[in-house]
């Protein structure tokens, strides 16, 4: 009798464990390719600025074959705490990354969604940018930018590859898409994978692969409608920065140095630029709007030539995922950590609440389970990028989550109790780019947001009506009782994400050195 108990129980393990293994192997593989400041006017498969000069066909795909997210917001719209948001599903205030600038060090023992991932049995690997000051937890392969305070250059690139220094030569974006092809290729072939390919680009400086420098030479790039903003109704928001034409620097613009200076004088002569009165001129030829104008043209330029090569590189993975026939199970998701202004309002960056920054392109495909020109209009943030993964995968989601997972909206469903707004909070100041910290809810038809740090101004736009953003609607009669109610949601949002912190308690964030990037004040 005991030898039968013995056999039988030898027997329930072993199919238990086979079950296991089937669930493993099963489990679709993910793909998670993260850009840096892409703009959703630079894709065309949202935007018809540059469809004609400037197209994307292989970001267009993922739309095409899968799902496009019409409405996906960054909720701190500035690269190391958006990227923080994304991987750890919660808001700046509860991963305790807040900003770049002095900003402190990521907390990498916290969770995240690629430690769960690999918890769970999945291989892990993350290769580009990174950027959280911080080694990466979570993967079993990793190799990110180190050069210029993880920032990374675009020509010959320094990489931490599992905390060893490597010098590569070549262009970054082509270089990083190597690396993570050829960890596709050695990776082992029995467990689903997490791959996050993060590039650099199209990040400042914008420079482009040598092939495209010139790729539109002789064309004029159409202007935004809003480049000559005069910020009437928001003169001491948007109208006091330091993210117009005029703060492009020498870099940026791509000018020569004196061939007799190295080291420090040459990097202050290429910052030269960054500071109010430092007007980057070409041999002091052009003022004025022409100035403007010729400054436009060079950055926009390199911008999107920049993006073609982003571009090109998603078409080789796709075209390794088909060669390998991995296309089925094989979760693929385009996104950037925020937008980017394009000349709109007059400015280059982001960090702002209005459109053009707040709003990250984000397309997925699934075969096995989203259906082709699927189009979600609901409102999402970065932060539900992580519980949507594991969902899945078939992965728990921790109640530490904040975000929520759309799976049902990508299968094609309606979503009946999803979030009717999303909330946002933008904290570093001054440095960079002078934008007053704020907070505000953004619905699928009005923003209201409330800057706070040298002022205590807020702002209304009505999306519909003024998708620009350049009419503030915060002093009329006629929306006074729908601007009281979405202070009251704003207010309950804030309560419910656990940010109802006091104004001088917010500037206190904005003030203080935590140390990390662009820090004195370092490990």
């Amino acid at each position: 009798m005991k030898r039968i108990l013995l056999i039988l129980c030898i027997a329930f393990t072993i199919n238990v464990i086979s079950q296991e293994v089937s669930d493993i192997t099963t489990r679709p593989n993910i793909i998670f390719i993260l850009s840096d400041d892409h703009a959703t006017n630079a894709i065309s498969a949202y935007s018809s600025m540059y469809r004609a000069i400037a197209p994307t066909p292989n970001i267009d795909r993922l739309a095409n074959e899968g799902a496009i997210l019409m409405n996906a917001f960054s909720t701190n719209a500035i690269c190391g705490p958006s990227r923080a948001s994304i991987i750890t599903g919660k808001y700046s205030h509860m991963n305790g990354y807040y900003k770049n600038y002095k900003g402190g060090y990521f907390d990498g023992g916290q969770w995240t969604y690629p430690k769960a991932l690999q918890h769970s049995g999945y291989q892990t690997a993350m290769v580009g940018k990174w950027h959280l000051a911080s080694e990466p937890q979570g993967f079993d392969f990793y190799k990110y930018h180190i050069d210029h305070g993880e920032q990374g250059v675009y020509w010959n690139p320094t990489y931490s590859e599992n905390g060893i220094p490597v010098k590569e030569e070549g262009y970054a974006t082509n270089l990083t898409t190597d690396f993570a092809l050829e960890w596709l290729k050695n990776k082992e072939s029995d467990k689903p994978f997490c791959l996050l390919l993060q590039y650099k680009a199209p990040h400042r400086e914008w420079a482009p692969d040598k092939k495209y420098e010139d790729l539109w030479e002789n064309e004029t790039i159409p202007y935004p409608d809003t480049f000559n903003d005069d910020y009437e109704g928001r003169e001491q928001t948007a109208g006091n920065t330091h993210m117009t034409m005029d703060f492009f620097n020498r870099r940026d613009m791509k000018l020569s140095p004196p061939d007799s200076l190295t080291g420090k004088l040459l990097t202050k002569w290429f910052d030269f630029g960054n500071n109010p009165g430092e007007i980057v001129n070409p041999g002091d030829s052009l003022s004025g709007g022409a100035l403007r104008k010729w400054k436009f043209q060079t950055y926009i330029k390199d911008y999107l030539a920049t993006v073609k090569s982003v571009d090109d590189n998603i078409g080789r993975v796709l075209n390794y995922l088909k060669d390998n026939d991995l296309e089925e199970n094989t979760i693929i998701i385009y996104a950037s950590d925020q937008g980017f202004f394009l000349g709109e309002h007059g400015w280059f960056d982001k960090r702002f609440m209005y459109e053009e920054s707040m709003q990250m392109p984000f397309l997925i495909r699934y075969p096995k389970l989203i259906p082709p020109k699927t189009t979600i209009t609901d409102v999402i943030s970065n932060i539900d990028l992580a519980p949507t993964v594991l969902d899945m995968a078939g992965v728990h989601i921790p109640d530490e989550v904040q975000g929520k997972s759309f799976f049902k909206q990508l299968s094609g469903k309606p979503n009946e109790d999803w979030r009717p707004s999303v909330y946002y909070h933008y904290y570093e100041y001054p440095f960079w780019h002078h934008v007053q910290p704020h907070y505000g809810i953004r619905t699928d038809r009005y923003k209201l947001i409330h800057f706070y740090y040298d002022v205590d101004l807020w702002e209304m736009y009505d999306l519909k009506e003024d998708p620009s953003e350049v009419n503030n609607i915060i002093h009329s009669e006629a929306h006074a009782e729908l601007i009281s109610k979405l202070k009251a949601e704003l207010t309950q949002l804030k309560t419910e994400y656990g940010n109802d912190l006091t104004l001088d308690e917010l500037r206190a964030i904005s003030d203080t050195d935590f140390g990390g990037l662009e820090s004195d004040n370092k490990k």
